[in-house]
């Protein structure tokens, strides 16, 4: 066998997009499979973004651009911080990568070394231990259940911070749960900070124009000023202004980090692509009106999604304040039996059986670190999640 390095050997393939993938497979089969899996919204790019899009290509922006963004992209991040969080940065402390997931790896990798501990809340985002073991360091997973509205408290933070901590990372609102940090909470877990100063905060707010609480979102450098010069603020593009495909991610920090990821960055991707940056560019300082009638339309997904999971037998599903999904705690289903027999036993089986005999595809909990449960994106039309929780309602019902 050749032999492969062992960064690669500590890194699984994304569950979600290894979801994903098998929907379009039965897809191109021909199977009238519903897929809940991929987190991607079904709008479309604004009109106003593609044509920003077109008339730079027309302009000739085609070329090489600065490694981490250009002067006109970054100055829009920084329009953008400060319209929306009341955040406050310069060009040098602004980093531009190839999509959310870049700049976490880019931050990740440039500053986490092996016997390095990154703190990361579960449920969480697949990606993020992953990263943290590429770079060689360990991922210290704090479970925070339903009980606890899939938030951890100061006292867990307190508790998992060793003198090997490098990094917190906090994601609000949550990809899979939904649930969000309050200003309140995230000052609560800012007085554990504060005692631990070598401690970086990573935040991920990649999901702030898609939320619903009753209370103004909310980012910990914002909340906690005295922590802005340890804190990297990471956003981007793809969600809310539904530009998945065009990849940019970017992000506010120290001048000191944002320097090392622009090196990284230098030596692995060079620029994000130049026409995706000029629609970045529209998208941050163009209309931003369609935000909130997008919200209210995955609001009204929302409701739907909750109250048709909590009637399937088996299944809770508490309400999420953002983003597009939902975590229903399954520990209703398990140890139940299918009616071909086979007994689900954890919460992989059971979205095994969704797939294989409802024909809805979600993603098992075990994959973000958090069972038994599993996580729906409603990030599709009302009559579609209709008929995809109908389904999960009868194939819950079915199972003895």
């Amino acid at each position: 066998m050749p032999r492969l390095s062992a960064a690669i050997d500590r890194i699984q393939p994304s569950a979600t997009l290894a979801m994903t993938g098998r929907v379009f497979e039965l897809k191109r089969q021909g199977v009238d499979v519903i897929g809940l899996s991929a987190g991607e919204p079904d709008f479309d790019t604004p009109d106003f973004v593609k044509e920003a899009a077109i008339e730079a290509i027309r302009a000739g922006k085609t070329k090489y651009t600065p490694v981490d963004g250009t002067a006109e992209l970054k100055q829009a991040v920084i329009t953008k911080f400060k319209r929306d969080n009341g955040l406050t940065y310069e060009a040098n402390q602004v980093s531009v990568n190839v999509g959310g997931k870049h700049t976490l790896f880019n931050a990740l990798v440039a500053t986490v070394d092996a016997g390095d501990e990154v703190i990361i809340p579960a449920p969480y985002w697949v990606s993020y231990p992953d990263i943290v073991a590429f770079a060689g360091g360990t991922p210290v997973i704090v479970a925070a259940g339903a009980d606890q509205q899939y938030k951890i408290t100061p006292a867990q933070l307190e508790a998992a911070i060793t003198p090997r901590t490098r990094w917190v990372l906090l994601n609000s609102p949550s990809n899979p749960s939904g649930a969000a940090y309050s200003a309140d909470d995230l000052k609560g877990l800012g007085e554990v900070l504060r005692r631990h100063p070598d401690v970086l905060i990573l935040t991920d707010d990649m999901y702030e124009h898609i939320f619903y609480a009753d209370y103004a979102f909310a980012t910990i450098a914002q909340v906690c000023p005295d922590l802005y010069e340890r804190t990297l603020t990471v956003n981007g593009c793809s969600k809310a202004y539904a530009m998945t495909g065009w990849r940019i991610g970017f992000a506010g920090g120290p001048a000191w980090l944002i320097k090392a990821m622009a090196k990284l960055q230098s030596q692995s991707t060079s620029n994000p692509c130049s026409i995706a940056q000029a629609a970045a560019v529209a998208a941050l300082t163009g209309p931003q009106a369609f935000l909130k009638e997008r919200q209210e339309a995955f609001r009204k997904r929302r409701d739907l999604v909750v109250a048709m999971l909590n009637a399937a037998p088996g299944l809770t599903c508490p309400t999420p304040e953002g983003a597009f999904y939902v975590y229903p705690d399954a520990a209703g289903c398990i140890g139940k039996t299918t009616p071909k027999g086979a007994v689900i036993d954890n919460d992989e089986a059971l979205i095994g059986y969704f797939l294989d005999e409802a024909r809805v595809a979600a993603v098992h909990g075990g994959a973000f670190g958090l069972s038994p449960g599993f996580r729906v994106s409603y990030a599709t039309s009302e009559a579609v999640l209709t008929e995809a929780c109908t389904r999960i309602q009868q194939a819950c019902a079915a199972l003895r």
